[in-house]
């Protein structure tokens, strides 16, 4: 049939009569506004900009932001969430990143910040910021995540009811730099290096211990992120950021690199962001961030208007690599659909995932499950809970559940 302005006229009321996608656009918009109406905006003169200066989003996204809980916010230490169930694909924006610092964000001079790198190393050199931007650069796509991420699970019941707050500790960007093995290159590390201190500039001085290896692989110095300059919660002007590692060890605000023989044991590596077992022990050192999924439509914040066609979506990722295959669930775990995952599939990055999905208007639990390139499978909440207990804090990666009500109302199934 020929789609002309005379037979959208003609067939609109009907398909949306039909209960199709367009009666969500009716039930949504003022009829004013809609064809064959001129809208009211086509009707007078726009502003040039809404910021002539930076770039704003609309005033009618407004709602999509970061989130903080009282717990997280002092008067120094403060965590906020990224607004995953608002984002599209898989880019975060540099304003909406997740944020976590212990110490008050530093405002630091560029020009006066400097980064040492020395110890076991032939030429002690210190790196102005023109001299690190002079190093041939790199720009890749990873994910950064908090190791406490979703650690409500691991209690009883859960307090977190959207998908935000649950596991909102998580962004993924374009981040821009140096190689660190380029400049262990310039500085020539001794053979017994085994080991590197990375700490950071802020009040706290972070502290964290790495292993050299991972410094020779894919750990890169980064002053940019999506295309501009890191923003100073993110680490301005310089930080260290390692692919598939827990955020806490992408040292922000970065200063000084020593090479030695043994981790340096410091507080964020023992008394903190160590992983608690049952018997009273306590994994170290446990870097990679597992394989993980979650689904962010439908969420807590928006969910189904009305009977009919959807689509199930959400993310996937893995510290280890590549997200291979994701599975979802529509009857609480007893059967899984393998989802489409949608391009670009990039090692240790986000991956979208996608699944067709009609609501016939009855209640169900919505749960996902990821499959990493090594075969390394997304666990049951019970089994991860089961190994590691409810006192842990760190690398949760359970399977999430989602209860969907008759009236469309989603909720943590943990809850």
């Amino acid at each position: 049939m020929r789609i002309n302005r005379r037979t959208l006229i003609r067939t609109g009321g009907a398909a949306m009569a039909a209960g199709g996608i367009g009666g969500t656009v009716k039930a949504q918009s003022s009829g004013g506004n809609l064809p064959p109406h001129v809208p009211e905006w086509m009707q007078y003169q726009g502003q040039p900009y809404l910021n002539p200066a930076y770039g704003t989003p609309s005033p009618h996204e407004a709602d999509v932001v970061r989130r903080s809980i009282a717990g997280f916010v002092t008067d120094t230490a403060v965590a906020s969430w990224t607004p995953i169930h608002r984002l599209h694909g898989i880019i975060t924006p540099n304003g909406l990143t997740f944020e976590r610092h212990h110490g008050g964000v530093p405002e630091i001079n560029p020009d006066e910040h400097r980064l040492i790198i020395h110890g076991l190393v032939d030429r002690p050199l210190i790196f102005t910021m023109e001299d690190l931007m002079r190093f041939p650069s790199v720009s890749e796509l990873h994910f950064l995540e908090c190791s406490g991420n979703s650690s409500t699970e691991f209690s009883e019941k859960s307090s977190r009811l959207s998908v935000q707050m649950s596991h909102g500790l998580l962004s993924c960007c374009e981040w821009t730099g140096v190689r660190l093995s380029t400049l262990l290159d310039e500085v020539g590390i001794k053979p017994e290096s085994k080991w590197l201190l990375a700490e950071g500039a802020d009040a706290a001085a972070m502290t964290r211990s790495i292993p050299i290896e991972k410094a020779l692989d894919d750990a890169i110095i980064v002053y940019a992120q999506n295309g501009e300059a890191l923003r100073p919660e993110q680490g301005y002007p310089v930080r260290l950021f390692l692919p598939g590692f827990e955020g806490n060890s992408n040292i922000k605000w970065l200063r000084r690199i020593e090479i030695g023989e043994q981790p340096w044991q410091t507080r964020e590596e023992t008394s903190k962001y160590t992983d608690l077992l049952p018997d009273g022990t306590a994994r170290q050192f446990t870097f990679n961030m597992p394989i993980k999924s979650v689904v962010t439509f439908p969420n807590f914040e928006k969910s189904f208007t009305e009977k009919g066609f959807y689509e199930i979506s959400g993310l996937a990722w893995s510290g280890n690599g590549k997200v291979a295959k994701v599975e979802v669930s529509v009857d609480g775990g007893s059967t899984w659909q393998e989802a489409q995952l949608q391009e670009p599939i990039i090692s240790k990055c986000l991956t979208r995932f996608r699944l067709p999905f009609t609501w016939t208007g009855q209640p169900f639990e919505v749960q996902s499950r990821a499959t990493d390139e090594h075969g390394d499978v997304q666990p049951a909440r019970e089994r991860l809970i089961d190994e590691v207990g409810r006192n842990a804090l760190y690398h949760y990666n359970g399977i999430q559940g989602w209860k969907v009500a008759e009236n469309a109302e989603v909720t943590n199934a943990n809850a």
